[in-house]
């Protein structure tokens, strides 16, 4: 087996990404096609509004996760903080991949808590795709660094 070289991460913010999207979604590993039905069951079930950040949250998200990466020495390669998703590219690190999401996403609900966002911030669970290449890797810096809203 390869070794991985690094990995892109993203999580969505609270409610921006339902079963039964019109954009698709993953359940239990397999990514499923739109479906009406499963998306208004999704939305009587949400316990709080969805959450989209501003323009001063993502800085904030940003600037929270990077400076917790420097701290505990994880590599970021490339970081992109959207209205409605996070996404991350990494070098490995000692922490596994699920905990350093936990770590981030639990440090900047905290914060944004503290500039008065109040509840849910993020949705639970996140997507991870591993690198075995420097193709691979450029690819996935690339097209966080080119990401827009």
């Amino acid at each position: 087996m390869s070794e991985i070289i690094g990995y892109m991460l993203t999580w969505t913010t609270y409610g921006s990404w339902l079963p039964g999207d019109e954009r698709g979604y993953v359940k239990d590993g397999q990514i499923l096609s739109a479906n009406p039905e499963v998306l208004q069951a999704s939305k009587n079930r949400q316990k709080s509004p969805t959450i989209t950040l501003n323009k001063q949250e993502r800085k904030l998200v940003q600037q929270i996760i990077l400076a917790e990466a420097e701290r505990i020495g994880h590599e970021i390669l490339a970081l992109a903080v959207s209205n409605y998703h996070v996404h991350l590219v990494s070098r490995p690190h000692s922490e596994s991949v699920e905990d350093a999401v936990g770590r981030y996403k639990s440090i900047t609900t905290r914060a944004l808590w503290g500039h008065g966002r109040q509840g849910r911030i993020w949705t639970k669970g996140y997507d991870k795709r591993f690198c075995f290449s420097q193709k691979e890797l450029a690819a996935r810096i690339k097209y966080v660094k080119n990401h827009t809203d």
